[in-house]
């Protein structure tokens, strides 16, 4: 789905940045539902040091230049860790190299955040040997989406600790005067979150949204990731919560199949509201067309609910992908005039 619905005046003004939120650590972590807060990690502040991992695909140091000098221009000082320029096949590294990277900086309380380079495949083969002692006694940010989505889903099931979905390393433009507004915008939107001001993020209606209000903590990620996340130790938790999803090459069939999945693990059935972000689909195979569009799908799905449903929102595999914070309460207001997501 294009971006062309998101108003042209968040392109040219700046975010809003509104209030500093006040970090909030909470209590006991809790299985399910939105009635106890997630932990907020400390909200960042220039000399700060934000730690650059690649737990899933491999990146060269080369190639993490234009987020380094663009991460440094915003006040804070960078750490590449040792999987930075290695690699096993597609990997950043071996499982260990991986493991062991990351689990060094989640224990290390001199970082204040955990880049991830790039996505592609590689959280799930650790993520059960990682241990979240020290992260849980002193929390920080973890940055990414895609496969990263894996980590969120990990911090949303058994610790309630909150983390920021957004582009990583491998989306800087080498140049970033000469990136589009929108793209240059969604990369701002990283400084924004992890300096804690609130955002609030406008878009013109789409005419598939579901009208409606709601308010709840925010979760999501990667559709098939999150599907192929149930019933396990990272099982992602939905009620009371604004979910939102985005996917990438994947077929209108196994869309529908995903879809299928959140209903039937219940991940659809007490939601605050749903936000669906891009969804770059496959075409059909000739002469064995599915003959659904997204919209259709999800329309199906979320029929019996009264919740708000959002199309068309800037998030997941392009070019406008915002960064949004997994954990932290937001409102979706959905009307035929106008739809604003924020945080409150």
């Amino acid at each position: 789905m294009k971006r062309k619905h998101f108003l042209s005046s968040l392109i040219a003004g700046p975010l809003i940045p509104v209030i500093s939120f006040r970090p909030f650590f909470g209590k006991s972590p809790s299985p399910k539902g939105s009635e106890e807060l997630f932990t907020i990690p400390p909200y960042l502040k220039p000399g700060d040091e934000i730690g650059i991992t690649c737990p899933a695909g491999h990146m060269d140091a080369a190639e993490l230049e234009p987020a380094l000098t663009t991460i440094q221009s915003w006040g804070f000082k960078l750490r590449l860790g040792s999987t930075v320029g290695k690699r096993d096949f597609t990997f950043g590294g071996t499982d260990e190299d991986r493991r062991a990277d990351l689990q060094q900086m989640l224990d290390d309380p001199s970082l204040q955040a955990i880049l991830c380079a790039r996505g592609g495949y590689g959280c799930i083969r650790f993520i059960d040997q990682l241990d979240f002692t020290k992260f849980v006694a002193k929390p920080k940010w973890i940055i990414g989406f895609s496969d990263v989505t894996v980590i969120h889903a990990h911090l949303n099931h058994n610790f309630r600790i909150a983390s920021i979905h957004s582009k990583m390393c491998n989306s800087f433009p080498d140049r970033l005067n000469e990136a589009e507004p929108m793209q240059l915008r969604s990369i701002v939107s990283i400084r924004t979150a992890l300096i804690g001001n609130r955002v609030e993020y406008p878009l013109v209606p789409d005419p598939g949204n579901r009208n409606g209000t709601g308010a709840g903590l925010l979760t999501g990620g990667n559709l098939k990731t999150i599907e192929n996340l149930a019933g396990t130790a990272s099982d992602l938790h939905t009620e009371g919560m604004i979910l939102f999803v985005e996917d990438v090459d994947e077929y209108l069939y196994s869309i529908d199949r995903m879809f299928y999945s959140l209903g039937r693990t219940g991940k659809l059935d007490k939601l605050a509201g749903l936000i669906i972000g891009g969804f770059k689909v496959k075409p059909d195979d000739a002469g064995d067309e599915f003959g659904r569009s997204v919209y259709n799908i999800v329309r199906e799905h979320v029929g019996s609910y009264q919740y708000p449903v959002c199309f068309n929102f800037p998030t997941g595999h392009q070019k406008a992908n915002f960064a949004l914070k997994c954990g932290v309460k937001h409102q979706l207001t959905v009307s035929d005039q106008e739809v604003i997501f924020k945080e409150i």
